[in-house]
């Protein structure tokens, strides 16, 4: 397996991944924080489907487009602005879910010579297709370990009281 295809597999994945650590997810727990300023589930949910709603359009740009400008975005103002804290937790992951999908069927199909496809990142330079595919795959996984997190925090402080 080519690390291409590995890195497709990680990606198609992180829909599953999240499910497995949202299993059971409900009430108050959605919207717990480990300290203040932190996100809860239901930010983190929102964030991931709003990141890959901008990954759905990075991608596109860097197939289509020759040296396309990639331009970044403030995630705390989206989380602020777009009312993270009143997005509904299975919404978040069903959208994600439909961009993953959609966007996996995208990117499978293409000759493995593409993912060398570049783009100028506004905050990190020059960045491929590859490194961008690369990046969403580690990003739902790196949230899924933050969800787990959270969710041992909340049942320890739900357990001290």
């Amino acid at each position: 397996m080519s690390d291409i295809s590995e890195l497709l597999e990680r990606y198609r994945r992180g829909a599953e991944v999240l499910a497995v650590a949202l299993t059971g997810v409900f009430g108050e727990e959605e919207d717990f924080a480990t300290a203040p300023g932190k996100w809860s589930i239901r930010q983190l949910m929102a964030h991931l489907a709003d990141a890959d709603l901008v990954g759905a359009h990075r991608f596109r740009q860097l197939i289509a487009e020759d040296n396309p400008i990639i331009v970044a975005f403030d995630q705390n103002k989206w989380a602020a602005n777009l009312d993270y804290s009143r997005r509904k937790v299975k919404q978040s992951l069903e959208t994600f879910r439909r961009l993953r999908a959609e966007n996996y069927e995208l990117l499978k199909e293409l000759p493995e010579n593409a993912y060398g496809r570049t783009g100028n990142h506004t905050e990190r330079g020059v960045i491929t297709l590859g490194q961008m595919l690369e990046g969403y795959a580690g990003h739902a996984e790196s949230h899924a370990r933050q969800l787990q997190h959270i969710r041992e925090a909340y049942k320890q402080a739900k357990g001290k009281k």
